[in-house]
């Protein structure tokens, strides 16, 4: 058999990613410039962003969407940037591949222009991290980035090219077939099973416990373990909650469905959580946000927890079962294993009707006619307008709570993406959702706040044509924090205000500065036509919705002080 012949380490990058499937990257200027001229060729889209961060957010909601890594680049000096980017996609678990180039190393410890170690930056927020010194180690090592990108739980990964453009991998030279995974795998890459010892004692312990709650994290929505997670809830008469993460993954309607338990919650679901006997983790953890500072559940209760990482088991609560395996195939056999009890359904129909009662406090907000906009009619109008298979992505703070608090979702095809805590995240991250999922609409849902850290990607969304609809919760400062100035303030009007108010702007305005259709709405009576119309463009729209800083969002319950 006869060698291939060589090719450059830039044709080699750019055919490997494209027969990975990957559609699209995200990079700044000036970077792998022959890579993304040999894109051209392979009907790869390069997105130009205006800054490194905002190319991280963009991989990492397309990586969300795709279930495959996006592909995030920047140069030398924007390796720091692009690093710092990086940081929700490690928190939400997500497969973002970064590359980066670096100054030879003639030119390293000797005080090089715009020069920096890059390997410490990068070490807190990936699995895998490596130089690629030559060409021939670049199959080798961005093979091993992919495969490390999806495996266990999935999380970015870096290599950092030699050349303050990756131009020496680039002119350089290899023979290997340019192919980085023939499986082409998308999240997850693999599906173990856990133990079947483990699995029978997890059976014993849930057919013996009359108050059960399953949880189910970002880990069971990559897995796509709804349908079994729902199963298993109406065969123990089990209330289920999700994570922020996970919000989307089953019916917000279903009578088991009990919301978001733990620090950005509505009251119902910490409730009901804190008052069960054993609760069911599947495919999350068990950090400070969605256990309420590890008081929901109290640290006493037994615990089974299903995960494909098993330093995940028994992290917080040491009363714990493990079950290692993928949570979609480990329900399967765990649902076997406890087959159809009989069960009492008292726990459950108790669970519904706390959830009923607080609903029931919410309609006439949602249904509020007077100006400014309530937040809780927003996000009814969000989930009217919202097509059966949407995708919202949500920021942090105030955007996360009420969105997934108030939001609903079909459990059949929409999808909820939120930021896992970086402010600003849910507009870049939007267009890399979009970018991943052309037929389907994508609607970013953000404050002001937020919307200002990335307001440039504007022009990135109408010269790549790139159809988002961004809604803006437009209250002119940091709604979630007003409480905290106020009491730290001693609850003295006025009183330091001016740390989280700003504005105000007009930001259907600035769209339209952008050359981006924007829609200003400051009535209630509005909110239906201006998402329709904006659902209904082919092109990036901007609806401004006018509300007000005070209204709080839901505020989680807490078990009382002893």
């Amino acid at each position: 058999m006869s060698e291939r012949e060589p090719i450059s380490g830039a044709q080699w990058l750019a055919r490997a990613l494209a027969e990975a499937g990957t559609t699209h990257v995200f990079f700044v200027e000036s970077v792998l410039r022959r890579t993304l001229l040999e894109f051209d060729d392979l009907g790869v889209t390069r997105v130009l962003a205006h800054s490194e961060k905002a190319a991280a957010y963009m991989a990492d909601g397309y990586a969300r969407i795709a279930g495959r890594p996006g592909v995030c680049m920047a140069q030398s000096v924007g390796a720091a940037n692009l690093a710092s980017g990086l940081q929700d996609a490690w928190l939400g678990r997500s497969p973002v591949v970064a590359l980066t180039g670096r100054k030879e190393p003639s030119f390293q410890h000797r005080n090089s222009y715009q020069e920096i170690p890059h390997a410490p930056l990068f070490a807190a927020v990936t699995k895998f991290s490596a130089a690629v010194d030559a060409t021939s180690d670049l199959p080798r090592l961005l093979r091993h980035a992919w495969r490390a990108a999806l495996a266990d739980t999935p999380r970015p990964t870096h290599l950092d090219f030699c050349g303050l453009q990756g131009d020496v991998i680039e002119l350089g030279q290899t023979a290997e077939p340019p192919v980085i995974d023939p499986e082409k795998r998308r999240i997850p890459a693999h599906r173990p099973v856990a133990d079947g010892q483990d699995i029978e004692r997890a059976a014993t312990a849930l057919t013996g416990c009359a108050r059960i709650v399953i949880i189910a994290g970002e880990g069971a929505a990559a897995s796509q373990a709804g349908r079994e997670i729902l199963a298993l809830a109406e065969a123990l008469a089990a209330p289920v909650a999700t994570s922020l993460g996970a919000r989307g993954l089953v019916p917000s309607r279903h009578p088991l469905h009990v919301g978001v338990p733990g620090s950005y919650s509505a009251p119902p679901a910490n409730r009901i959580v804190h008052s069960a006997d054993l609760v069911l983790y599947v495919g999350c953890d068990t950090g400070d946000q969605v256990t309420l500072n590890w008081t929901v559940p109290p640290p006493a209760t037994a615990v089974i927890q299903i995960d494909a990482d098993p330093l995940e088991i028994g992290r917080s609560y040491p009363n714990t079962i493990g079950l290692v395996g993928d949570p979609k195939a480990t329900l399967a056999q765990l649902l076997a294993a406890v087959g159809r009890p009989t069960r009492d359904r008292g726990f459950a129909e108790e669970a519904a009707r706390i959830v009923a009662d607080w609903r029931a406090t919410m309609t006439p907000l949602a249904t509020d006619d007077k100006a400014p906009v309530r937040v809780e009619r927003l996000c009814a109008e969000v989930t009217k307008a919202l097509p059966a298979d949407g995708i919202l992505v949500a920021d942090t703070g105030y955007s996360g709570i009420w969105t997934g608090t108030l939001v609903d979702f079909n459990g059949a095809g929409q999808t909820y993406l939120r930021a896992a805590g970086s402010l600003g995240w849910s507009f870049p991250a939007s267009l890399g959702a979009q970018c991943a999922a052309p037929g389907r609409k994508v609607v970013c849902f953000t404050g002001d706040g937020g919307f200002y850290y990335h307001l440039a990607e504007l022009e990135t969304a109408r010269r790549c044509r790139i159809p988002v609809s961004v809604v803006v919760n437009n209250n002119s400062g940091f709604g979630q924090n007003l409480t905290g100035v106020r009491r730290i303030a001693g609850n003295r009007p006025g009183r330091g205000e001016a740390l989280v108010r700003f504005g105000p702007t007009d930001f259907a305005a600035v769209a339209k500065s952008f050359g981006v259709r924007g829609i200003r709405v400051a009535e209630p009576q509005a909110l239906a036509a201006a998402l329709s119309e904006a659902l209904a463009a082919d092109e990036p729209v901007v609806v401004d919705v006018v509300t007000d800083l005070e209204p709080r969002a839901p505020e989680p319950w807490a078990p009382p002080r002893r």
